[in-house]
């Protein structure tokens, strides 16, 4: 699947300030931020700030991968648990969101 051929792509706020800490990091800030800013523009893109469904939804992938001993980054939980949440796909190369039940992981 390509993002490209996506109708709609969901990023996790958290996704963004990732982004944004990475822009910081690199020696073009203002590029990046107006390639995202068109990016997030274009029709089909839905920013999803987290909710109370989503942060319980948190709370749940924690404590199963903490019982399972199977831990990943806590941004990664947030973004698992805002896909899960909305009924999404997560399109990823991180194969440790492979430990969470229920997600549907795809490597672009």
């Amino acid at each position: 699947m390509a993002l490209e051929d996506a109708e709609t792509v969901i990023l996790p706020t958290v996704v963004i300030g990732e982004l944004y800490c990475g822009f910081r990091y690199g020696t073009r800030y203002k590029d990046n931020c107006d390639e995202l800013i068109a990016f997030l523009s274009q029709p089909g893109m839905i920013i999803a700030d987290i909710d109370l469904n989503i942060a319980d939804r948190y709370g749940a992938i924690y404590a199963q991968l903490r019982k399972k001993r199977t831990p990943i980054p806590t941004n990664d939980i947030w973004i698992a648990a805002t896909v899960l949440e909305t009924g999404a796909r997560l399109v990823s190369y991180d194969g440790h969101f492979t430990v969470v039940p229920g997600l549907q992981v795809e490597a672009p």
